[in-house]
């Protein structure tokens, strides 16, 4: 195997798992809203593959590796980003100062990756990514020990991977009940097949490129290109008819929509016509449809409007451009402070409280290690403190420590209450070791509450949970379901507070009047009276409705 074929089928590997990410990110079985598997397994590989693009087909094995493996540790993103990027480091170290590999290099190499990744998890889970590693790796090794052809190792790699994967569902008891295999799993599964079949000779994925609407065959995916074009028409509009007896031509109807729109698309079987179109006018169309058939009952009839999509994506593409407004900072006072959190209150707050870059970022949101190497080289101290304030961000925020130059320290605060406890217990007098511990027992005194929507149809204990529902969780388990937001939120507080709690504190986020807030803490006041103190913080965060800290 040499560089050339290696950078081909990492590249490959990185089309096609940004192309099956959603896919992977539905197989969260969680009902909150994360899911983001797939997703940061595609941004960590999109790294790789935009630094080998521009490497000449001349570099080495050992060159590939090492340049993927750079790109990805800075790309990470979520814990499954992390550790694909530790297996693809160790990966690497294993090809070290090799031109070529045969098949005992691959499968020394595969084994150094997972050692890597599983001494970066202080309490590794079987039915995970790590174990559908561990038993490619395992197979590789008995391969490699009759077969040099690297092809050979690497497929019984693959097919070890497989079946392992298949076998999570009997390690991890919650994926069995929801008939999924694990998401980290399934993604590496991806990445590695994808890889193997470039090895073999295939043609190496590419990514799909924008094309003309009319081109197009499956409406549900149409739409979202033209985005970045002129909007002519407001409204993306898509339904499917079942068709009546005796049904007019698909034609008469593709030529009416085109009267009153553009981007039209019908496609008709025995069945059903699946349309597609951009208009002023929806509910024209609709009307006309009716001419042809029935709607179906699912999917049901869409309509976006695609001016309000597409402010929102600029709002995100300036957000995103914010990553490079960061100055990097030579090291000038004793302590510095990097936080992470989506919220323009939250924000102002941390900054409010001593911090030097916030970083945006949380749920659903992971920000890279890159990111927050950025932020913490453009705090101009010579001792970071990083917190980032949710559990899916740790081990990004840790892969920066060794790639700074000044000293770091990670605080490993799971939520936003935390985070913010920590930053109040820093003492200037004490060192660094010394502000470390004082903050992290800080922040661990702290119970959080959270109070967001059910993502997904799932099940709490025997009980169905409904696409919607307010969920309630207490220092991230999910505690119960309910009908209504601020009864729901007054519950978790009454069941989080205790004989020893003194401070209650309510973040609303952006989905939530501040008049419903001040509802909520009002009755907690009336409820414990002047014992706890109970103050009310617009955060206007996105996905949780309520962040409550219980002190």
């Amino acid at each position: 195997m040499n560089g050339k074929l290696l950078k081909a089928a990492i590249c490959s590997a990185a089309v096609t798992i940004e192309k099956q990410k959603k896919a992977i990110d539905e197989l969260n079985v969680y009902p909150v809203p994360d899911g983001d598997t797939g997703t940061n397994m595609s941004m960590t590989m999109s790294a790789a593959r935009r630094e080998l693009n521009v490497m000449p087909d001349s570099a080495t094995v050992a060159e590939v590796a090492e340049k993927a493996a750079s790109a990805m540790l800075r790309g990470a993103r979520g814990n499954s980003g992390v550790i694909l990027s530790l297996l693809f480091r160790g990966f690497a170290k294993g090809l070290a100062g090799q031109e070529t590999a045969e098949g005992r290099d691959i499968a020394n190499a595969v084994e150094n990756g997972v050692q890597a990744a599983y001494k970066a998890v202080m309490k590794p889970t079987e039915g995970t990514i790590l174990t559908v590693a561990r038993m490619g790796a395992q197979q590789a090794q008995m391969t490699a020990r009759e077969h040099t052809d690297p092809i050979v190792v690497f497929e019984a790699l693959v097919k070890a991977a497989e079946e392992a994967l298949a076998r999570t569902p009997e390690q991890l008891p919650i994926l069995k009940k929801a008939g999924v295999v694990d998401a980290g799993g399934k993604g590496l599964v991806t990445i590695w097949g994808a890889m193997l079949k470039v090895f073999k000779g295939e043609a190496p994925e590419v990514p799909t490129e924008s094309a003309p609407v009319r081109k197009h065959t499956e409406t549900i995916a149409i739409g979202r290109e033209d985005l970045e074009e002129e909007i002519t028409y407001t409204y993306c509009t898509e339904f499917i008819v079942e068709k009546k007896k005796d049904c007019p031509d698909a034609f008469k109807l593709r030529a009416y929509l085109e009267t009153i729109g553009d981007c039209v698309v019908v496609v008709e079987d025995d069945e059903i016509i699946k349309v597609h179109v951009h208009t002023d006018n929806p509910g024209m169309a609709l009307q006309k449809a009716l001419e042809f058939g029935q709607f179906v009952n699912e999917p049901k009839p869409k309509v976006e409007n695609m001016r309000i999509q597409h402010a929102g994506r600029v709002r995100e593409a300036q957000n995103a451009a914010q990553d490079d407004t960061y100055v990097r900072a030579e090291p000038e006072k004793q302590f510095g402070f990097v936080a992470v959190a989506a919220g323009k209150g939250l924000e102002d707050m941390f900054k409010e409280l001593g911090a030097d870059c916030v970083v945006r970022g949380g749920q659903t949101m992971n920000p890279s290690t890159d990111d927050i190497l950025k932020a913490i080289h453009a705090t101009p101290a010579k001792n970071v403190f990083v917190l980032p304030n949710n559990k899916n961000i740790i081990m990004a925020a840790e892969q920066a420590v060794s790639l700074a130059d000044r000293n770091v320290f990670v605080l490993q605060t799971r939520t936003i209450p935390q985070g913010i406890s920590a930053m109040l217990a820093f003492d200037d007098s004490l060192d660094s070791e010394g502000n470390r511990i004082a903050m992290t027992r800080a922040f661990e005194k702290v119970s959080t509450g959270l109070v967001t929507f059910a993502a997904r149809d799932s099940e709490l204990d025997g009980h169905p949970i409904k696409k919607g529902e307010v969920l309630a969780l207490e220092n991230g388990k999910l505690a119960f379901t309910d009908k209504e937001l601020n009864h729901a939120a007054y519950k978790l507080t009454k069941k989080m507070v205790n004989g020893e709690t003194g401070f209650i504190t309510i973040t609303f986020g952006e989905d939530v009047q501040e008049d419903t807030a001040e509802e909520l803490a009002e009755r907690l006041r009336n409820k414990y009276g002047e014992r706890i103190e109970v103050m009310c913080v617009d955060g206007g965060q996105p996905v949780y409705y309520y962040m409550i800290a219980v002190e």
